[in-house]
């Protein structure tokens, strides 16, 4: 039994981050994993510019309603989810991602969860498990899943080592520059091809 993981944002949705930055005026919010590998430091500075703009959860789930798939997203996932069980593995938020997982047909997602006061500001994020994304490849290695895996920043490159195979896909050249060991994919055709492809192989 094969199993396809992908990430979220940059790979079936815009940067949510980014695409918030955007929109209020905040380029310092345009900082995502793709920048900085560690998770937790990034995390921390995007609470604390929230904390100084005094922007909570309203004002970004607000920007994430009128946002969608990126264009082709949901024809790709409706087609992969024909031939291969798909789970998304995203270091985002439940809170942040639900609008968006309704536009692509609600499939199955493991991410994080955010803490807001009364007021509505984040105060914490909680996250499910460090290093969330490889664990579940090894997991599902476990219980005998062949697991192919698709992603664009540094937080999925442990994800796409631990898989039987690993897909960038519209990865900055940063990280293409730095794991050169995977391919590198533009397009949904070009991705559904390697993921056929991998299938044929592992």
């Amino acid at each position: 039994m094969q199993l396809v993981c992908l990430d979220l944002e940059g790979v079936l949705v815009p940067e949510i981050w980014i695409e918030f930055a955007e929109r209020t005026g905040i380029p310092e919010l345009r900082r995502t994993t793709r920048e900085e590998p560690n998770y937790d430091t990034l995390m921390k500075y995007r609470l604390d510019l929230l904390k100084q703009h005094k922007l909570g959860l309203p004002d970004i789930q607000k920007v994430i309603s009128e946002m969608g798939p990126e264009p082709g997203a949901k024809d790709f996932l409706d087609a992969l989810r024909q031939d291969f069980q798909v789970i998304i593995l995203s270091d985002t938020f439940y809170e942040f991602a639900m609008p968006l997982m309704q536009q692509l047909g609600m499939p199955t997602l493991f991410c994080h969860k955010l803490e807001a006061n009364a007021e509505g500001f984040l105060v914490n994020y909680h996250l499910r498990m460090a290093n969330q994304k490889k664990e579940a490849v090894q997991r599902f290695k476990e219980i005998n899943f062949k697991v192919i895996a698709a992603g664009d920043s540094y937080n999925d490159t442990a994800m796409l080592q631990e898989a039987h195979a690993g897909i960038l896909f519209r990865a900055p050249d940063n990280v293409i520059a730095e794991f050169p060991q995977f391919p590198v994919e533009r397009e949904y055709s070009g991705l559904m091809a390697q993921i056929r492809a991998a299938s044929a192989r592992i």
